[in-house]
């Protein structure tokens, strides 16, 4: 038998998509990817349907890469809800109290302290934290709570923008795996008043520029242009995309003559002067530098494919 015939076209790079709110990540991701025609996507970290902003989809090649960018910081502004507790921690759950709004600014202040710096979180039942292969949020639907254990994150710097009435708007910079609604709900218990998540917007991930930020409407804007111009939307649409090595922009570069190139692409580790002495590094390959995936610095300080770029297979 032959080859399966791949659906969709072999696009590889990464769309900084802003997501509205509404949707999952994974509609969102759906859209995209019809939108491109690519036949192969993932989003990097979903974000709730309550929440807006930075959601950077991988399409192709550059989907192996996109657990980089789960490990990668990530930068919010949230409003929270005061007054106010929700069994999901956000605007999408039911109230389950409610109470007075009675706290100085002398208390709040010190109560954003002790979530700066690196703390134990314990996530949410409605989190995307998958428990025996499920989402806890799907066991907390039908009613069922799971132990669940702390996690250390890290919450770089916990900035206070305004308190007017029942809103309190915050920009959290934050480490990899930290729950929003959980740092809301729990500063809510700590006031005594209780809180929930009303507004959430992801304004970065890891050093992308927010100016490279597109929306679906765009994105449907384009190719309805092309169509009513009987041009081929790909000529505009691709150029959005960022390289698919932005994914691992911060990896220190390991260069390799091509003829080295040749050994990794086969799976081999070889030696490279100017290596660093441990951890992941991108590597390249030849004076254009030619991006071919991602390599581990083994015990004997060669560089060892971990993850490598598959040029496009015949049709």
């Amino acid at each position: 038998m032959g080859r399966p015939r791949r659906r969709g076209r072999d696009v590889h790079g990464v769309l900084l998509l802003d997501k509205p709110t509404g949707i999952s990540s994974n509609d969102a991701l759906q859209k995209v990817k019809r939108i491109f025609n690519a036949n192969k996507a993932g989003h990097t970290g979903a974000l709730d349907p309550l929440a807006t902003g930075m959601l950077p989809i991988c399409l192709g090649e550059a989907t192996k890469f996109s657990q980089f960018l789960l490990d990668a910081d990530k930068r919010y502004r949230v409003i929270a809800r005061l007054g106010q507790r929700t069994n999901t921690s956000d605007a999408d759950g039911e109230i389950i109290s409610e109470r007075e709004i009675n706290f100085t600014q002398d208390r709040l202040d010190a109560a954003l302290d002790t979530f700066r710096g690196v703390i134990d979180q314990v996530p949410s039942m409605y989190s995307a934290l998958k428990y025996q292969g499920k989402p806890l949020y799907e066991y907390a639907r039908q009613g069922i709570e799971i132990p669940r254990e702390s996690r250390s994150i890290t919450v770089h710097e916990l900035k206070f923008i305004r308190l007017e009435g029942h809103e309190l708007e915050l920009e959290v910079h934050c480490s990899k795996g930290t729950y929003i609604r959980t740092i809301t709900d729990d500063l809510g218990e700590l006031l005594g008043c209780g809180a929930h998540v009303m507004y959430l917007r992801r304004l970065n991930v890891s050093d992308y520029p927010t100016e490279r930020m597109v929306t679906l409407e765009q994105l449907q804007l384009i190719v309805a242009t092309a169509e009513a111009n009987e041009q081929s939307p790909s000529l505009t649409l691709d150029p959005l995309l960022l390289p698919m090595d932005s994914a691992v922009a911060d990896f220190p570069e390991v260069n390799l003559l091509p003829v080295m190139g040749v050994y990794v692409k086969q799976g081999q580790p070889v030696q490279a002067a100017g290596s660093p002495a441990s951890g992941l590094v991108r590597i390249t390959v030849g004076d254009e530098r030619e991006f071919i995936g991602v390599g581990q610095i083994d015990d004997q300080g060669r560089v060892a494919p971990r993850r490598l770029v598959v040029e496009n297979p015949p049709e």
